[in-house]
């Protein structure tokens, strides 16, 4: 790479995140709003400053409208599954079925935001436990932005080794380790221990925002087991079989959820009065929309099913491979920029499985949740038409903002505008710069919504990295997979999905500000945590 790396071109590639972030939070501009001038700023720099061509532009741009295309059937079909169950009131029944089985209700946000969320993550990922999860809240009292915030948050540790290691698989690739070897164990190892640092400040930090100390004091011992469980077993899990290293302990973790339940420290209704983050009333005075004779196990039917399908299709490798063979993918020329910054042609870029796609499993249970519930009586007469009306209505907005910021984040890495961030910091800070390893893993899932694209960014320029400082590189990549779980949480293309189906969309910055301040200490204790270990 012939770009210099100086601090000019180091904050004109960082102008376009500052400006997003300064827009989002300071000024509370919705990402609708937001996306189009953080990309603008791109190619303006992209253009004058990184010496990127016409053809450098429309082919990144490109990928980048085909990645937020894949994105955007997911949100769809994800905002389809929420439009079912809220045109039967199915959250209604959630809420209350819920509550019986769970009447502390600490316990019962850990386990509809956490817990859940977390199982989710394990089968699907890609955003849908956010679009899932926000819903299912706000049914049992949540305030719409709390319930955006906690999914979020919930679902985040799960993002290297959920979605049957996916990001986990982009991180091994990039940096080059040989399944099974020491290596790949060694860094299998150092990530799921950062990330059990992360999942136990997630429960800390839930039980916080419910009901601050009072709450902590009251959940902590369940916080503990549960973070044993989903952070202990997944670290296990690495060293056995990377796939099903977040899925098995999520999954377990949902069984232990409702025995503590039964136990006499949370078998009895309690609950914090002035939680910041409930609205009990208006929850309350829906009681008499709830359909008639339906069951919580009828309520959760298309998510049961959302469950089988994935693992069917996830996990029977007949299944997966027949399934898998259609894709759908373009080719793209190889592009050049002035500083001889290179993109490789592709034959067919990021392509997509339709039958083994996430959005597809979403549509199945939809559209198989709408035939149970109108068959049961449950829809009415235009109850299907309203569904569809509504899912596009509610998708259609957060288009804009999900395709610019992909484009953006293309361009970006596209015209080297990416790596000179992440060189400027090493170049700097010498071995420093460990501290800040999770940093550029979270700033690779912010900019791209996907950990499993932050590993392929930067996993390779971290693993270089740590060698040309002579410091253990298995400790630095856990890191830098660690931090983009933890950037999953404030990535604003999640973000969206989870305001479009809390149908709050334009609250971006709101629910960012809220999220950052855990995000980024988070970010900054797994890098002194490293900084110590490589300074042994």
């Amino acid at each position: 790479m012939n770009i210099p790396v100086n601090l000019f071109m180091w904050v004109l590639a960082c102008l376009p995140i500052i400006v997003l972030l300064v827009l989002m939070i300071r000024f509370q501009w919705g990402a609708t709003d937001a996306a189009p001038i953080g990309l603008a700023i791109t190619v303006f720099t992209g253009i004058v400053f990184y010496k990127a061509d016409l053809k450098v532009i429309v082919s990144e741009g490109s990928k980048g409208i085909w990645n937020a295309l894949t994105i955007l059937i997911i949100v769809w079909t994800a905002v389809l599954l929420y439009q079912v169950g809220n045109e039967t009131h199915a959250f209604l029944v959630i809420r209350d079925g819920m509550r019986k089985l769970l009447p502390n209700e600490l316990l019962l946000i850990l386990a509809m935001g956490w817990i859940f969320e977390s199982f989710l993550q394990g089968i699907t990922g890609f955003g849908v436990p956010v679009a899932v999860g926000a819903p299912l809240l706000i049914g049992i009292g949540v305030k719409p932005m709390w319930a955006v915030i906690i999914p979020l948050l919930g679902q985040s540790w799960g993002n290297t080794f959920g979605t049957l290691a996916a990001a986990w698989d982009a991180l091994g690739m990039s940096a080059g380790l040989t399944t099974g070897s020491r290596e790949y164990l060694v860094t299998a190892l150092w990530a799921a221990v950062f990330i059990w640092v992360w999942n136990l400040i997630i429960g800390v930090t839930i039980c916080w925002f419910y009901g601050k100390g009072k709450a902590i004091r009251k959940g902590i011992l369940a916080v503990a087991l549960i973070s044993v469980i989903q952070g202990g077993g997944e670290l296990l899990l690495t060293q056995v079989n990377t796939t099903i290293a977040c899925f098995v302990p999520a999954c377990i973790s949902l069984i232990i959820i409702l025995m503590l339940g039964r136990l006499p420290a949370f078998r009895n209704e309690w609950n914090v009065k002035e939680s910041q983050i409930m609205e009990r009333k208006t929850a309350a005075q829906e009681d008499g929309e709830k359909p008639e004779g339906m069951t919580l196990v009828q309520a959760f039917v298309p998510y049961f099913l959302l469950s089988v399908i994935a693992l069917v299709v996830l996990l029977v490798e007949p299944v997966h491979t027949f399934l898998g063979r259609i894709q759908i993918g373009f080719s793209f020329p190889e592009t050049v920029t002035g500083y001889g910054y290179v993109n490789e042609a592709v034959e067919s870029f990021s392509p997509l499985s339709p039958f083994t796609h996430a959005s597809m499993f979403l549509l199945i249970s939809s559209l198989a949740g709408m035939i149970y519930y109108r068959k049961k009586g449950w829809i009415k007469k235009g109850g299907i038409g309203r569904i569809f009306i509504r899912a596009v209505s509610m998708t259609m907005p957060s288009g804009m903002a999900i395709i610019g910021l992909v484009i953006m984040s293309k361009i970006m890495a596209g015209t080297g505008q990416t790596e000179v961030l992440a060189n400027g910091i090493a170049n700097v800070l010498g071995k420093v710069y460990v501290i800040l390893s999770p940093f550029i893993g979270l700033l690779g899932s912010f900019m791209t919504g996907s950990n499993m694209s932050s590993n392929i960014l930067f996993a390779g320029f971290q693993s270089t990295t740590a060698n040309l400082l002579h410091v253990d590189p298995s400790i630095v990549l856990g890191a830098q997979t660690a931090g983009g779980s933890i950037g999953s949480a404030i990535s604003p293309s999640n973000i969206i999905l989870g305001t479009t189906t809390a149908n709050i969309l334009g609250s971006e910055g709101k629910v960012l500000k809220k999220i950052i301040v855990i995000t980024v200490p988070a970010a900054v204790v797994i890098g002194v945590l490293v900084f110590a270990l490589t300074s042994l």
